[in-house]
């Protein structure tokens, strides 16, 4: 493929230089048809994900050159900062959405306007190229709330009208059940809602021995670092539960609603112990402890029932165990608890480095890649959900994507503070203290949760 972009490259110098079949531009297009290239860091995708796409972007900007590069999650950040910081970082780079306010001032946002040669073939018989400077509008944040879905919206637009980036994928929690397990406990349908079916059902499909020591799961829930992503999952529970997890730079999960004043009912307080109740080897719902596997390689092994987890995991489910029978349900909602489709948004955003020295031609190519055309190519490759509501009716047939499509449109996010790690650190200390019965109230245990990621808003 590179060979094949070269010679594209080649081709339209040549073009250029020798006059064929070309029209010669202005002396300011021709300064503006420098050659450049702009380097592209990602996690997860490997280049063949994106070589069409960078293919198409080439033929109409020939003299831009697309440097695409995968790092491993693990060293990915670190090597980005390390890279920026020491000033040969790359020109776009993607960030996960809840890293955005803490990259504010290593990105730059969307200009309203790019201007940018364009190569241009008109003719029927005699084909004729042409290269224009043209001009073009960057989407409105109308628009960009219209065409996304609404997380995006939420996550990439500032409070001031500013767009740090775009997606193109969005992904959701969903529900993973081993069919073989529910088979033989009796149940026939995964458990849309958090009640006491789910809590029944939980109960048959865990098994303890002798020793009451747990040697099958019916849930992954409860616990903290051996459970994946149990900060998405209690904060979504929290969500659907009425609690308000931010209001404007003020973290208030913690605390009474104004709607739930007159009960004095704490969502997020009842949310929190909801889920730590799982752990709780004196509740009937117990199901989960620290001693067990991390969650995904239970789930694997064939003994847990539901793990709750992302599209992103479905290629570690099928290559580890290649015959298990399972399936994917949508996350369980709150039964008569409107509004009752609440789910949870986990994505990537693509954006700009403040020390990028093309920093329009960046923003070009990003806006090019999230248009419905070039993210339907992504997405097809990829096999991800997509940020873009024309695309979620197609993808719902999906058997692989289609439960994740489905809850885009109803997923959020929320703001954890410019550092996102800490706030993750905080969920598992305030999970951590309620199962381990740390003799502290747990109202007091989610006040210090709020009091940490407090610190990192400010």
């Amino acid at each position: 493929m590179f060979k094949k972009l070269t010679v594209l490259s080649l081709l339209a110098v040549f073009l250029l230089s020798a006059g064929f079949g070309c029209k010669t531009p202005s002396a300011q297009t021709q300064a503006a048809m420098t050659p450049i290239t702009l380097t592209y860091w990602r996690v997860f995708d490997d280049s063949d994900a994106f070589q069409e796409i960078i293919a198409k972007y080439k033929a109409l900007h020939p003299h831009i050159t697309i440097e695409y590069r995968k790092l491993r999650y693990e060293e990915y950040e670190n090597a980005l900062l390390n890279a920026l910081a020491e000033d040969r970082g790359p020109d776009i780079f993607s960030i996960h959405n809840t890293w955005i306010k803490g990259y504010e001032s290593k990105i730059v946002t969307m200009p309203a306007t790019i201007t940018i040669p364009y190569s241009v073939v008109s003719g029927t018989l005699k084909k004729e190229t042409t290269i224009e400077l043209r001009t073009t509008n960057s989407p409105t944040l109308k628009e960009i709330r219209d065409n996304f879905v609404d997380a995006v919206g939420y996550d990439v637009i500032s409070d001031d009208g500013k767009v740090y980036g775009l997606p193109l994928s969005v992904d959701t929690l969903a529900m993973f059940y081993n069919k073989d397990l529910f088979n033989n406990a009796g149940i026939s349908q995964a458990p849309p809602y958090w009640n006491k079916e789910f809590l029944q059902d939980i109960k048959k499909l865990t098994k303890q021995d002798t020793k009451k020591e747990l040697i099958q799961s019916g849930v992954a829930l409860g616990g903290s670092s051996n459970i994946n992503r149990f900060s998405d999952i209690l904060s979504v529970l929290m969500m659907q539960n009425g609690a308000v997890m931010m209001d404007g730079t003020q973290v208030l999960f913690n605390l009474v609603p104004p709607a739930s004043k007159d009960t004095g009912y704490n969502p997020g307080l009842e949310a929190l112990r909801f889920y730590t109740d799982f752990s709780n080897s004196g509740k009937e719902s117990y199901a989960w402890n620290n001693g067990l596997p991390n969650s995904l390689e239970m789930f694997t092994s064939g003994k847990l029932a539901i793990y709750f987890g992302y599209s992103f995991d479905l290629p570690t489910i099928k290559t580890q165990a290649p015959k298990l029978n399972f399936s994917i349900a949508k996350l369980p909602q709150i039964e008569g608890n409107p509004p009752t489709n609440v789910n949870f948004a986990n994505y990537w955003v693509e954006v700009v480095s403040k020390k990028s020295t093309h920093q329009n031609e960046a923003w070009d190519f990003i806006q090019f890649i999230t248009k419905e055309e070039q993210a339907k190519n992504y997405l097809e490759k990829t096999k991800k959900p997509t940020a873009l509501r024309s695309l979620v009716a197609s993808q719902r047939t999906s058997d692989e994507i289609g439960v994740f499509a489905d809850q885009v449109l109803t997923a959020k996010s929320w703001y954890k503070g410019k550092n996102a790690q800490a706030a993750e650190d905080a969920f598992k200390e305030m999970i951590d203290a309620v199962v381990n019965n740390t003799g502290e109230r747990i109202q007091d245990v989610i006040n210090n949760a709020v009091s940490k990621i407090q610190q990192t808003v400010n």
